[in-house]
């Protein structure tokens, strides 16, 4: 057995259907539809590239599975992380309805690459609340597109992602309070100072704008299904956070797959479990206190309304992980496994990980989640060391 260590927690989401049919009111929020123009759109910015999807045969051989799929966010666009699709995209898609509506016509990406419109942009103010790699992705958007950014991070953000945003340009102001606390003046900031808000949390009266984020990560997905070349899996372990990312996995393999689309497990810290406790409770549930957890990109409280919507139907397993899987983990991947490919990974990419580890080495989990030697499991690596020295630390803990 591999010697990773932690415990786990598991809901079965009593509401989830494998032959639920994808509802038409879930694709007006996310669809394979919604998600071709923005595949077509991302392809064109400087830099883009296919990010790996790694086979880990060797693993899982040793925690008896029929594959391992580890898609590998680490390197994207520079940013090391998933998040430079969705935030960078909404705004874009910001700035083009807001020339738009100015009396031009819509601008083109290439039109906004190229800066024709910088005059018209020069005092544009774009912001938001962050635990890091979405403000990265915002304030790399906001340089690209030609705007200015202003972004709100709370009191346990690291320097080393405060620093990385400001390289972007942004201006960086930090709270004393927690992520949700970041969120909420961040918009009345914005609305006091007319900025543009993009989040990639939705809440009352805040909709529209982190669709855009969403479908940003199904330029991800719509790689991962070419890339499995027909292979698809059979179990997905998500990271869970606000639900963002997970509610663009579920909603596009839905509408792929139907009736044989994976079985969905989403995993979160155990202090910071809004989606779990959301699921055992039916309805959205806010988990208040520090949400103290290694895992920073996952330290959120509040579960996204849109996510929801897709989520509460879409989810098979709500599961949580334990903090001392995450270094251990890390490990893992930075000396490979056996014959498989090193990755570099940050703290926020293994819970998906971790749980598929633990979970297939566990005769009680394997029963749960319905995991064989056929099992074919994927995982999203959503980022690389976005915080070079934090990940020294506990790559050599």
């Amino acid at each position: 057995m591999l010697n990773i260590p932690g415990k786990l927690s598991h809901f079965k989401n009593p509401r989830a259907n494998p032959a639920l049919v994808y509802s038409d009111a879930n694709k007006a929020l996310l669809s394979l539809a919604k998600a071709a123009p923005v595949i077509a759109s991302i392809s064109q910015w400087p830099g883009y590239q296919e990010t790996p999807l790694q086979r880990f045969s060797d693993l899982a051989k040793a925690i008896n599975v029929g594959q391992v799929y580890y898609k590998d966010e680490g390197q994207r666009f520079g940013l090391k992380s998933f998040k430079a699709l969705g935030g960078a995209y909404a705004v874009a898609r910001q700035l083009q309805g807001l020339l738009a509506t100015s009396g031009e016509a819509e601008p083109s990406i290439e039109q906004l690459l190229n800066g024709e419109f910088k005059e018209q942009l020069r005092d544009v103010v774009i912001s938001c609340a962050t635990d890091g790699n979405h403000g990265r992705s915002v304030a790399w958007g906001a340089q690209m597109f030609g705007c200015g950014c202003v972004i709100y991070i709370h009191r346990d953000v690291s320097d080393g992602r405060k620093q990385a945003m400001q390289a972007y340009g942004a201006e960086v102001i930090r709270i004393q309070g927690n992520y949700d606390e970041s969120v909420k003046l961040a918009d009345s900031e914005a609305k006091k100072l007319q900025r543009i808000i993009v989040s990639d949390t939705s809440y009352a009266g805040y909709m529209e704008i982190p669709k855009d984020v969403t479908l940003g990560y199904t330029a991800m997905l719509a790689e991962i299904v070419s890339q499995l070349q027909g292979e698809a899996p059979s179990h997905v372990f998500i990271q869970g956070g606000v639900g963002g990312v997970a509610s663009a996995v579920c909603g596009y393999f839905w509408d792929l797959w139907g009736e044989h689309r994976p079985r969905l497990i989403v995993v979160e810290p155990e202090q910071a479990n809004c989606l779990q406790l959301s699921a055992k409770a039916g309805k959205p549930v806010a988990v208040t206190g520090d949400l103290q957890t290694l895992m920073a990109g996952l330290a959120c409280g509040e579960v996204s309304s849109l996510a929801w919507q897709i989520l509460v139907d879409g989810v098979d397993d709500f599961m949580t992980l334990s903090e001392d899987s995450i270094a251990a983990t890390m490990q893992l991947l930075a000396q490979g496994f056996g014959q498989d490919a090193k990755v570099e990974a940050g703290e926020s990419a293994v819970p998906g990980l971790a749980t598929a580890i633990l979970s297939s080495q566990s005769s009680e989990y394997r029963e749960k989640l319905g995991l064989t030697e056929q099992s074919r499991i994927l995982v999203i690596g959503t980022e690389g060391a976005t915080d070079p020295q934090l990940y020294q630390q506990l790559i050599n803990s």
